[in-house]
């Protein structure tokens, strides 16, 4: 269970964030290791719900399966669309070391399979705190420039998912918005939930899959679904705006690869991601 989440007492508190309220899931006492949950029309994007909420919701359940608090690494493989609506997440733990622990969660509806994850949790708080890297933070405008830039942009501005956060994109990576792709493959964003909760390594879950498809700076318009996404947590994040960053190098037989990293404020890399996506025919003109 995140922080923020755990902070509520008492079986009936309603937690104070939507994340957190939308990813609640209540241990079932005859079924050890199954969660009844919601699957919440809030975070719904494209033709179904958005894969890194789905991955927040299913990580969430290992957390409080699992003996280890924090996702390390977690794989989810999108079998069929999810949609709002009862659903349960069932749980197993494959393995529980000292440092690490291992298990997998299904989100089921009607008795049908929607997302299988693979986890190993460990604890964030006791890695080796040294770091030897060559990775830079993108270098993206202020927040105030990237507001300013597409202010205005009624389509981007108003759909249900993006409502639940914000997101202000680079003006180099927005070109799709007139109409005008770079043809890069890039992403690139500050990004923080719209109602005030701060970032822990669950809000990463869903961060790494929040942007606008990279497709759509290639000139792709569409829906994008989800094959199968891979989070690497690699530190909690500090409070505050995190930048995310995503490009595609590769795409090929109508499929596409989005490589991902996540920034925190104190310039920290605290995510890393990699999925596979089905990319959307091009359009005839």
């Amino acid at each position: 269970m995140t922080d923020q989440a755990s902070a509520e007492t008492g079986p009936a508190a309603v937690p104070r964030h939507e994340l957190d309220r939308d990813t609640t899931c209540v241990p079932r006492p005859d079924a050890p290791g199954t969660y009844d949950t919601t699957l919440s029309p809030d975070w719904a994007f494209g033709m179904g719900l958005n894969g890194g909420y789905l991955l927040a919701l299913a990580g969430r359940a290992l957390g409080a399966a699992l003996p280890h608090p924090d996702p390390f690494t977690i794989t989810a493989h999108y079998l069929t669309t999810s949609h709002p609506g009862p659903a349960e997440v069932r749980t197993e733990i494959l393995r529980a070391g000292r440092t690490l622990s291992t298990g997998t969660a299904r989100i089921v509806q009607d008795d049908e399979t929607r997302v299988h994850v693979t986890a190993s949790y460990g604890d964030l708080a006791g890695l080796d705190p040294q770091v030897r890297t060559d990775a830079r933070p993108p270098r993206l405008p202020s927040p105030e420039e990237c507001a300013a830039s597409f202010a205005d942009v009624a389509p981007f501005r108003r759909t249900t998912f993006m409502d639940r956060t914000e997101q202000l994109l680079d003006p180099a990576t927005a070109g799709w918005l007139a109409g005008k792709p770079s043809g890069r493959g890039e992403m690139r964003a500050w990004w923080r939930l719209a109602d005030g909760r701060e970032p822990d390594p669950i809000a990463l879950l869903l961060a790494v899959d929040a942007l606008p498809p990279t497709a759509f700076d290639l000139g792709l318009r569409g829906w994008v679904p989800t094959v199968e996404l891979t989070v690497h947590v690699r530190a909690r994040p500090v409070p505050g705006w995190l930048r995310v960053s995503l490009t595609t190098r590769n795409l090929a037989g109508g499929y596409l690869e989005e490589d991902g990293e996540v920034w925190d404020s104190a310039d920290r890399l605290v995510a890393q991601s990699r999925q596979l996506a089905r990319a959307p025919r091009p359009r005839e003109v």
